[in-house]
Parts: structure tokens; sequence; C-alpha cells
């Protein structure tokens, strides 16, 4: 049998995580890691990004908003692993449509496996259309399908705590999208976190995980007499920002917003948005891998939660005197 990456990993001592960054992010480890890794992989005779079988193989990557950055990077990282391998890809723009949803993976089914990332449709749903396809989820839980999720604890907790310790006693959750898997357990995460640290939470409405979305979101927030927001992602947290300032709320000294996601734009506005640093990269670098040794019909698992991190910038404040 053909080495995999988990195989590699556990010669080298390092996590799944590591060695796929070996072959996909090579820069972003310290030489004598990388080494180690190669090292290991040589020795197993891995090769990198195929399957057990060496053939090439078309897979379907089914995205929720390819406009989204959090999901062009998704897809760059899919189709980088893919490259090395010489797989292809097909992408579906589902456009936050469940009906768009529904017939692409119905397409996908056709070819030899699917990606499906952070899918709307309701589980059981989800199940019956995938049926005996090779298929791994992302950024989403679904009973019986290998999946990779982004942590939905600990990043979104440390926003909560650094607000607390700001002084904030008041804060508004901006939801994402009805349907959204991430959405539920991040407000989860916020309404359990505000609770410990004896926060009053407002949970506003559901709105498009896009910049016009967060803008949607601004009079309610400011209605809410809530001195610190987090955002579902950060293109809803910029279009908090924008739609606060064209109400006479400024960040973060009247309000302090926190975003998710941690796309290049985050760091790039004035103010420089706080959010959590989601591991978008390297989900979709395992997915490719997992998939490709279901499609050679090895049994695959779904691998832990990936790490969230909360990066602190000028967005957050002590609250107004």
């Amino acid at each position: 049998m053909a080495a995999k990456l988990t195989d590699v990993a556990r010669k080298a001592g390092v996590s799944v995580a590591t060695a796929s960054r070996a072959f996909g992010e090579p820069d972003r480890l310290a030489k004598g890691t990388l080494d180690r890794v190669l090292e290991a992989a040589n020795d197993l005779g891995y090769v990198t990004g195929t399957s057990p079988s060496t053939a090439t193989r078309t897979f379907g990557v089914i995205l929720p908003d390819v406009a989204n950055p959090v999901y062009g990077t998704l897809l760059k990282a899919i189709q980088g692993q893919a490259w090395h391998g010489r797989h292809h890809t097909v992408v579906f723009d589902a456009d936050e449509d469940l009906r768009r949803e529904r017939k692409q993976i119905e397409q996908a089914r056709r070819l030899d496996g699917m990606l499906l990332c952070s899918p709307r449709l309701p589980e059981d749903e989800v199940i019956d259309l995938v049926g005996s396809a090779p298929c791994v989820v992302i950024n989403r839980l679904i009973t019986g399908v290998p999946s990779i999720v982004m942590d939905t604890e600990h990043g979104p907790t440390q926003a909560i705590e650094h607000l607390a310790a700001l002084g904030h006693t008041h804060i508004a959750y901006a939801s994402g999208p009805h349907g959204s898997w991430a959405d539920a357990r991040r407000a989860d995460t916020v309404a359990r976190a505000c609770e410990r640290y004896g926060i009053r939470l407002t949970r506003l409405s559901h709105q498009a995980a896009s910049i016009q979305g967060g803008r949607a979101a601004a009079a309610p927030t400011a209605a809410s007499g809530a001195t610190a927001v987090v955002a579902y992602n950060d293109l809803v947290a910029l279009g908090l920002e924008a739609g606060l300032l064209e109400l006479g709320r400024r960040c973060p000294t009247d309000i302090s917003i926190v975003g998710i996601d941690d796309i290049d734009l985050a760091s790039a506005v004035a103010p420089a948005l706080t959010t959590v640093r989601m591991p978008i990269a390297r989900s979709g670098t395992l997915a490719v891998e997992l998939l490709l040794t279901a499609i050679a019909g090895e049994r695959v698992s779904s691998l832990p939660p990936l790490d969230s991190q909360l990066i602190v910038r000028a967005s957050t404040a002590a609250p107004a005197v």
C-alpha cells in the first residue's frame, strides 16, 4: 500500500497540517522541519499530491460564492495541491442558491469525486445527493462524510476575552447567511463566552456574507447600543464599519469591530481590522489529500479542527466613557 500524508507526518513527528505545508507552502516551515518531512516522504516513497493510485483525477469543487475572498483563497490552495499530481478541478459557483447547489452536487457526481465547501443544504439532503460518490466536506460537519473544519471555538472565544478585557459590557453579533454551519457555531461560541464574562449579547438578524450584508447590519448595530460587534466574517465587518461611519459612529472611538477570517484586506484598511485568523489554505490542501485517498477506495476519516487565532489590530479599543 502506498504511503499517505498521515504516514509521512507520523514518521517525521509532525502534525498532518505541518506535513501538508511542506508540499504546498514550504516557505512557512523552518528548514529543519521541512528537511525532516521531506526525508520521511522519501523514505516512505510518498508521492506528493496523489492518491495511492497515480492516475490523473478530475473532481468538482462546489463553492457558495466565488466572489468571496475566503473561497478564492480556498480554491487557490485546492488547485495548487491538485496541480502537484496533475489532477483537474471543475469549479461550481452556487451563488448562495440552494437550487444551484443541489444541481451542482448532482453534476459533480459524474466526476471522480467532489469537495463541498460550506454547503448550505440540510444535512440529510446533502447525504442523499452525494450518495456513494467520493466526497470531502470543508467547513461543515456532516454525518458519515469525511470533513475538514476550521476551529469555531478558540479564536472567537479569544475575541470575547479581548473585548471583555478592554471593558466592553454589551456586544452585538452580526450573523451571516441562513444555513451556514460556521455561523451557527460562531454565534454559539460568542454567546457562551459572553455569558462567562457577564457580557450582554445582542444577536442581529442574518445577512449576506458580504460588505453589503455588513452595511445592512449597521443600523441595527447602532440601535442596539452595543459598544462592540463581532461579525460573521471580515467582509461583514468591513461593511459594518462603512455603514456605521455613515451613521456618525466611528471605529474604534465609538464602537469596536472584530471580524473573522483574516482576509488580506483586513490588514490594509484603516483602522486595520482585529480579526480571527482561520486556516483557510490549509483546509483546501488537506481536503485534496483526503479526497484523493477516498477516490482510491481507501477509508478516510474527518480530521480534528484546524486552529484559529485572534489577531489584534486597531479596530478595537476601550469603550468611550
